[in-house]
């Protein structure tokens, strides 16, 4: 067997060499070449740069060298995590962020715009700086993914801007206060500028355009309102009140014009005014109360110290009225001395009516209207006695004229009437025959005394008096006969009887 495994060995020597023999190369080598391999290794880099560096940049970055906003709360003393190390919730979070901080910017903008269109850099550069400055900061915490910092300098930013354009009709009105005080003090400059920034502010605002307007004239506005000083000054005031009015035609809004025309109105009147008082006084002593008093009416008309004006008015009339009221006392004692009581009376009323407490008037007046009512009663009866057959006006005339008997100290004309009232009075009471005839077929009839019947002849006692004696007899025509008994008028017979048939002619 040895020889045997001894014998095989050479032959497998034999075989390796024929195999090595067989192996050798041929002289040119199909092996894989080196630039092969450089090609490969080359995509394998390529394939992890794919794998794991990509996805970080994309997540990054949206669009090249343009930041992706993704807001995640940044821890507050760490790092944040890589976008590897960010769960879902952490990216829904950044998102959220993101989106919010992208509104704040859009009303940054919008309110950007707005402002630039008012020419903001006119009237609040500074402010307006510094919200583009917050705006600025912003960014830059948000390129740092700072998002809390970054929201709260946008929101800073957006915060001016709002109040700038809050604050414009603030600042418009400041303006024209502005231009119209600058107007005033005599800066035409000064106030055009101001309401041109009105206009900035407000375009088309009526007040600033007629601001701008008024600076244009507001030289030829001044040298009128100096003229018109002058000449106040001078004592010629309708020549001022003329120029002042000149001055607020050419601008009605300023003051000084419209103040100028009220004060020198006012010295106008004032000088009217002591005219029309000195013209009333001199009429006054010249013994002409009524011019005066019209002199002092016009004077109260100015309404100028009309208190001094009425108060002369009333002391006027107070003269006028003592003067009149001692003429009319003069007219009573008269009436009173005469016995013409009714005189007396109208005279007591006209002094009543200009002053209604004057004492004597008053007292007077009632004993007056007394005498005047006793006059007329005394008169009444003395010119009716044929009444005095009837009792009641019988008695009635007796008082009345025991009325006046029991005047102590009358006067001769009251003295005079009783007199005569107490003879008519006796007289009246004294009967008189009185003699009738009728043709004995007349019915007659005394009315309200008797009926003394059909009679030829026949007589009869009456009292002083009128009486109606009245004829009937059938078909003839009623007669009726009136006569008077006493006072020198007794008729020497009364005839009555009927003699006209009904139906016939006379």
């Amino acid at each position: 067997m040895p020889e045997q495994q001894n014998a095989n060995r050479p032959a497998e020597r034999m075989d390796e060499g024929a195999i090595r023999v067989h192996a050798l190369p041929p002289l040119e080598s199909r092996g894989p070449s080196p630039w092969l391999w450089l090609g490969v290794a080359l995509l394998l880099i390529a394939a992890l740069l794919v794998i794991f560096v990509l996805p970080v940049v994309v997540r990054e970055y949206e669009l090249p060298l343009e930041p992706r906003v993704e807001v995640v709360p940044p821890p507050p003393a760490t790092a944040g995590p890589s976008a590897d190390e960010l769960s879902p919730y952490e990216e829904a979070v950044l998102a959220r962020a993101r989106s919010q901080a992208q509104e704040v910017l859009a009303a940054i903008l919008e309110a950007q715009d707005e402002l630039e269109a008012l020419r903001v850099g006119e009237w609040a550069q500074a402010e307006y700086d510094s919200a583009l400055e917050a705006a600025r900061v912003g960014d830059a915490h948000y390129r740092d993914r700072e998002f809390d910092q970054a929201d709260a300098r946008y929101r800073e930013a957006a915060d001016i801007l709002g109040g700038l354009i809050d604050s414009v009709p603030i600042r418009l009105g400041q303006a024209l206060a502005a231009g119209e005080e600058a107007l005033l003090r005599g800066d035409p400059a000064r106030a055009a500028e101001q309401f041109n920034l009105a206009l900035v502010l407000e375009p088309g605002d009526a007040a600033a355009a007629t601001g701008l307007e008024r600076t244009a004239t507001h030289n030829e506005l001044a040298a009128l309102l100096e003229r018109a000083g002058e000449l106040a000054g001078a004592g010629d005031l309708q020549q001022s009140l003329a120029v002042y009015r000149e001055a607020a035609a050419l601008d009605p809004a300023n003051p000084r014009a419209g103040e100028g025309i009220a004060e020198i109105s006012a010295r106008i009147r004032e000088r009217e005014f002591s005219a029309h008082m000195s013209a009333g006084f001199a009429l006054l002593e010249a013994g002409d109360p009524a011019g005066a008093i019209a002199e002092f009416a016009s004077a109260e008309a100015l309404g100028v110290n009309r208190e001094q004006a009425r108060s002369a008015i009333e002391q006027t009339r107070g003269q006028v009225a003592s003067v009149e009221i001692e003429r009319l006392r003069g007219r009573v004692e008269e009436a009173e001395r005469d016995e013409q009581w009714q005189q007396a009376v109208a005279a007591y009323d006209q002094v009543l009516q200009i002053d209604a407490n004057v004492v004597f008037a008053i007292d007077g007046r009632g004993y007056a209207a007394r005498r005047a009512q006793l006059d007329n009663l005394l008169a009444e009866a003395i010119a009716n006695p044929y009444r005095f057959n009837e009792d009641d006006v019988y008695r009635q005339a007796l008082d009345v004229y025991y009325t006046g008997r029991a005047i102590e100290n009358p006067g001769p004309k009251l003295a005079g009437q009783l007199d005569a009232l107490e003879a008519l009075l006796s007289d009246s009471q004294i009967p008189i025959d009185v003699p009738f005839a009728s043709d004995n077929l007349t019915h007659v009839t005394l009315l309200r005394v008797a009926e003394l019947g059909e009679f030829e002849q026949t007589s009869l006692m009456l009292k002083p008096g009128r009486y109606v004696a009245l004829g009937r007899r059938i078909g003839y025509r009623e007669v009726r006969e009136e006569f008077t008994v006493g006072f020198g008028q007794t008729p020497g017979r009364v005839v009555v009887q009927c003699a006209e048939r009904l139906g016939s002619r006379r």
